[in-house]
């Protein structure tokens, strides 16, 4: 059991030095483990790349089985008043939900597996897409184009906005001062898809992985961005139909769980569920 939770935790942390520090074991003491289900398995589970070590495909499948087993002994036991920590829900998140749907979770969460370990992470969609698919995400709320067939639930659709501060004036008739994220992302997309399509030149005044750069480069007036109006800051206004904006297509959001999920990261995904179709869809 030692064993697989420690390959669970070295291919969560993307690191097995990091897993034996939260392990509270030696990195030998990980490293025989890992040797020796190997000898068991009769297969390479891990091989080397670049400094560090990714599952090779039986090393994946057996991580698959290690993360069920391991969860059930934990809720096992939980039951039974023997377990100090019920394992390691991961989760990942747009920004855009950092300040009301991740605590609200967050707490009640808490409140039915107060010893869970939880990791959050925020990331491009398409990451946050793909680890989910392989298992290295519990949960994730992504965004998707409107009618894109996603996967997923879908738990309800946004219009998209064009953003600016209350203080911002546009320069004349140059091109559209853009602050967006970087490539790729959907935002980004369709604002530059709906301004070719208007034949409005535009110019990239700010690019960034950060939501928080964002609104500080907007707060700066270097320009005008897209997203929904869900967490806008009460100095942002809404520009739709100004300054000759074409009109933007709306976005979906959508749960993705994973296959491999343990009883406590998908009541970790129900409570998400909740408190997204909460806070997030429109009234």
């Amino acid at each position: 059991m030692d064993s697989l939770r420690a390959i669970v935790v070295g291919a969560d942390l993307g690191s097995f030095s990091r897993a034996a520090v939260q392990l509270g074991r030696s990195q030998s003491a990980i490293s025989m483990q890992l040797k020796k289900l190997e000898e068991q398995a009769g297969a390479q589970l891990f091989a080397r790349k670049g400094r560090g070590l990714v599952p090779t495909a039986v090393g994946e499948a057996l991580i698959a089985y290690a993360r069920k087993i391991v969860d059930l002994n934990d809720e096992a036991a939980l039951a039974l008043g023997a377990a100090t920590n019920t394992g390691v829900v991961r989760l990942g998140l747009p920004q855009d939900f950092f300040e009301d749907v991740m605590p609200a979770t967050l707490t009640a969460f808490s409140s039915r597996h107060p010893t869970a370990q939880v990791d959050i992470r925020a990331g491009q969609n398409h990451k946050l897409a793909e680890e989910v698919a392989a298992g290295r995400l519990d949960g994730a709320i992504v965004y998707f184009d409107e009618g894109s067939g996603g996967e997923g639930e879908l738990l309800c659709t946004l219009p998209m906005r064009w953003l600016a501060h209350e203080s911002f004036k546009p320069a004349g008739a140059k091109p559209v001062p853009l602050v967006m994220f970087d490539h790729p992302c959907l935002f980004r997309k369709a604002a530059l898809s709906a301004l070719d399509r208007a034949r409005l030149p535009w110019r990239a005044a700010v690019t960034t992985p950060s939501l928080s750069y964002v609104w500080a480069a907007l707060r700066s007036k270097l320009g005008i961005a897209v997203r929904t109006a869900h967490g806008v800051p009460e100095d942002m206004v809404c520009v739709d139909g100004r300054f000759g904006l074409p009109d933007l297509p709306p976005i979906e959001i959508r749960l993705l769980t994973s296959q491999t999920a343990s009883s406590a990261a998908e009541d970790m995904c129900g409570i998400l569920r909740g408190e997204a179709n909460r806070l997030i869809t429109p009234t």
